[in-house]
């Protein structure tokens, strides 16, 4: 079980991206949500890491929380 509050740094760490802010900062430049697509239906993940994101989406568990903040971070061209 997981006990620790759900972070941005932890989110990246369970999708087995490089989790240190720099990282954090070159995958939200380089990877952009398309108007209209939903975070777990982008084509940069694997099945793995859509899998995850869907079903705590889903779930609305504490993740989802961070999920979101991801989401409106790939939804903000600079």
């Amino acid at each position: 079980m997981f006990d620790e509050q759900p972070t941005l740094k932890l989110l990246f760490d369970q999708l087995g991206l490089d989790s240190d802010q720099a990282s954090i900062d070159q995958f939200v430049e380089s990877h952009q949500l398309s108007k209209g697509v939903m975070m777990h239906e982008a084509d940069f993940w694997n099945d793995s890491q859509r899998d995850f994101i869907a079903s705590h989406w889903r779930k609305d568990d504490d993740w989802s929380l961070v999920i979101d903040e991801l989401s409106e971070l790939l939804s903000h061209k600079p």
